[in-house]
């Protein structure tokens, strides 16, 4: 680990036995990210599929739903995040409907069920979410079916899927010391795609989902706490064929790009996550090349390549 890296953790990923006594003292001001996922397509065996969860007052809210997502939030409950609990997942944003941001969905749905969540899950996302979710509720209905009506115990409702399609930027939930809005974003040939910005206790998480470079990002970053954002090496980028090159330029932001926005928004903190190395996990520069790279676009403020399970408080 870098020397960078400890001391960015130091000072803003809290040890699992100090969170919660830190939120007492704050007399309940409990607004954390915990990073479940920042992988990508690609089959590294160190980095699950893309999900976070936003903690606020100890209920987690979920952003995507990358492969290997309930598993993950169980690993992170037993570190000692008790929102995590697999049965306590009852509410998701999706950023957009690419598969590696959504195969974790049936997981999702049907896990924490089994583990005896009792309400529906409750899903955000874009036009389409609705009926991927109807496919889904198809396609296992005979498990659904056995475990209802056969022998094994089952809550009625925890298998349902109660769907609110986003089909513009807003505020699009509000709840307790909580807001969430929608922000639109450049994903290449999406026709909707979502950033979110979570707000609560007078702090602010900025997530980018995948995008382009975003002025709507940049704008709802500004003097954020902490901005989550994607990432791919510019440097590696110029290593790929012209066709590939186009597809990421559309698709995705790279380090020189991503550089200039935190040097205009100046978040409190940056962190890397679904990055793009353009090496695969076998890339020998990885983070450390990443963060490289956008010092050397000239952004000098706080920045962290996340991995999996980290955990970071406003």
């Amino acid at each position: 680990m870098s020397l960078i890296r400890r001391l960015i953790l130091a000072l803003f990923a809290m040890t699992a036995a100090a969170r919660p006594a830190l939120a007492a003292e704050a007399g309940g001001d409990n607004f954390r990210l915990v990073v479940l996922g920042t992988g990508t397509p690609n089959a590294d065996p160190d980095r699950s599929g893309p999900a976070l969860a936003v903690i606020v007052d100890g209920k987690p809210y979920l952003v995507d739903a990358g492969p290997g997502l309930v598993r993950r939030a169980a690993a992170a409950e037993r570190d000692g995040e008790a929102a995590l609990d697999p049965e306590k997942l009852d509410t998701a944003f999706l950023t957009h409907l690419h598969s590696d941001h959504t195969l974790g969905l049936p997981d999702l749905i049907y896990t924490p069920w089994v583990l005896e969540r009792a309400a529906p899950l409750r899903l955000f996302g874009p036009p389409g979410a609705r009926k991927m979710a109807a496919h889904l509720q198809k396609a296992y209905a005979a498990d659904i079916d056995l475990r209802l009506h056969g022998l094994q115990p089952a809550t009625p409702e925890g298998w349902k899927v109660e769907v609110t399609e986003i089909k513009s930027a807003g505020r699009v939930l509000e709840e307790g010391a909580l807001s969430v809005d929608a922000i639109a974003v450049p994903h290449g040939s999406w026709k909707h795609a979502y950033g979110y910005k979570f707000a609560a206790h007078g702090k602010t998480i900025v997530i980018s989902g995948d995008t382009a470079k975003s002025e709507a990002i940049l704008e709802a970053a500004r003097g954020a706490d902490i901005l989550v954002h994607e990432v791919i090496s510019a440097e590696g980028l110029k290593t790929r064929t012209p066709d590939w090159q186009a597809y990421h330029r559309s698709f995705h932001t790279t380090t020189t790009e991503l550089a200039e926005i935190a040097r205009e928004a100046k978040p409190k903190l940056l962190v890397l996550y679904h990055q793009l190395y353009q090496g695969g996990h076998k890339n020998p520069e990885g983070d450390a090349g990443l963060i490289a790279e956008i010092r050397a676009a000239g952004y000098e403020g706080e920045i962290v390549s996340a991995k999996d399970l980290d955990v970071f408080e406003p």
